[in-house]
């Protein structure tokens, strides 16, 4: 609840500090994904049955801190002018822990159902999802800076940019492998499901740190 004594600016840190935490728990699943690839090139299936269960417990967590970030805000009410940003920012950072459980889930499920892929191909992914995770610390490092510094946040998302755009490097050149892998049916379309999934992650770092810019202004 919101007290008629709180000015805007604690309002403003208040709702800044549920978005962090909600982008911790996001960038500790996510670390997830190329623990589980790793699984995946090394073909250790209890292992990777073990990350999954671990991941969709953290998506249960993840999905926890947005609904509180959602409750926080609208508590907050029109106290917080910038609120939508937040709220829009939060909910950016989410979308990466749902594309983060479908990575896992599909690795899961190659491994399970015995699909193969080549082992070149497999440690290409595993340097994606590296460079993807990459991405994703860059923004929490830039949401950190609003804390003290949020002057210094267009600097920090420029490296957010930088690591998005090697993860567009790898992305093509892994697209056009797997293209000519003359892979199995469902290792093809489960791989292309995990390569576009792993893209959107880094798509979706680069438009919540947009969000992150915005909300720096006001900061």
């Amino acid at each position: 609840m919101v007290l008629p004594t709180e000015t805007e600016e604690r309002v403003r840190r208040r709702a800044l500090g549920i978005c962090q935490e909600h982008l911790r728990k996001v960038v500790d699943l996510t670390r997830k994904v190329p623990q589980i690839i790793e699984c995946f090139l090394k073909n250790d299936r209890e292992k990777a049955k073990q990350l999954y269960n671990e991941i969709r417990a953290s998506k249960d967590d993840v999905d926890n801190a947005r609904r509180l970030v959602s409750s926080e805000l609208a508590q907050i009410g029109a106290i917080l002018l910038s609120r939508e940003d937040f709220l829009r920012f939060t909910n950016l950072a989410n979308e990466i822990a749902d594309f983060s459980e479908g990575i896992a889930f599909r690795l899961l499920q190659m491994m399970q159902h015995d699909w193969q892929a080549p082992a070149d191909i497999k440690k290409d992914l595993l340097k994606l999802s590296e460079s993807v995770l990459e991405a994703i610390i860059k923004l929490r490092e830039t949401m950190m800076v609003l804390s003290y510094s949020p002057e210094k946040v267009t600097e920090k998302a420029g490296e957010v940019e930088v690591a998005e755009r090697r993860v567009d490097e790898l992305y093509r050149t892994l697209e056009i492998k797997i293209l000519n892998g003359k892979l199995e049916i469902q290792a093809l379309l489960l791989l292309w499901d995990i390569l576009q999934l792993l893209e959107g992650s880094a798509d979706k770092a680069e438009d919540a740190v947009e969000a992150a810019r915005i909300i720096s202004f006001i900061m």
